[in-house]
């Protein structure tokens, strides 16, 4: 297993955040997290990479334990994310953008080599063209692909991506799809928050719900697809779960 969640609890004041939380991640896997506005799941992804230290619960990462470790440290380690809310450097072009990632990465590379990292992944992620542009001039769905080559130029082992296809169109969808296959296949363990339930369900290979900082299910999207409770608590429609399911056959 590269990451396991052991019984992981987060409160802020009277606030349940997480409650109780554990699953493992195998390597090579893609990993969904899904649920309601308010479930949690990016409060999972700050305590995972070291934004906020849980009150209870441990953290392993290939064995390692990195619970309340800083968020450098857990870079260092090979553990990158994206930002639900894009926050590029917005007076630094976009390979400026992507060579800070390198530099704070798992390889800790110099300048140099980092800038040539960062070439490599924006030709990737389709920003190649866009290189020496101001990441302010940027669109939403190219910052978003920034925001994805900045986690990538890191060289991480295991990538957290929260909400990559929020705002985009179908055309931009089906290419970042593309992209995560891609990451996958080129030996990088993906966590996912989304809540585009098609995509998700049919990228993943297990998926794990929240809700209310609960733990609702995991398993396959097959059969979360059709878990009481995943419907009650997201879906929210039988025929959905439905139409869902037959996309998955």
């Amino acid at each position: 297993m590269i990451l396991q969640v052991q019984n992981v609890s987060k409160r802020f004041g009277g606030l349940r955040a997480l409650e109780n939380i554990s699953f493992e991640v195998r390597e090579g896997e893609i990993f969904g997290v899904i649920g309601p506005n308010g479930a949690g799941k990016t409060t999972l992804f700050n305590v995972i990479n070291g934004v906020y230290p849980p009150q209870e619960g441990q953290i392993f990462f290939r064995g390692q334990n990195i619970t309340g470790l800083p968020p450098y440290r857990i870079a260092r380690a090979g553990i990158a994310r994206t930002h639900q809310i894009m926050r590029p450097l917005g007076e630094l072009t976009v390979r400026e953008n992507v060579t800070v990632g390198a530099c704070f990465g798992r390889e800790s590379l110099s300048l140099g080599a980092a800038a040539t990292v960062a070439d490599e992944v924006l030709t990737f992620v389709g920003l190649g063209g866009k290189a020496g542009v101001l990441a302010s001039k940027l669109n939403a769905a190219e910052k978003k692909r920034l925001e994805l080559a900045r986690a990538l130029a890191a060289r991480p082992s295991l990538l957290l991506l929260d909400e990559v296809l929020a705002g985009l169109n179908p055309n931009e969808v089906a290419d970042m799809l593309a992209a995560i296959r891609s990451i996958r296949d080129n030996g990088v363990t993906i966590v996912m928050i989304e809540h585009l339930m098609h995509a998700v369900m049919q990228l993943s290979d297990r998926v794990f719900v929240l809700d209310h900082g609960a733990q609702v299910s995991e398993g396959t999207p097959q059969v979360i697809s059709v878990h009481p409770k995943v419907v009650e608590a997201y879906l929210g429609d039988p025929k959905l779960a439905q139409r869902l399911l037959e996309g998955l056959e």
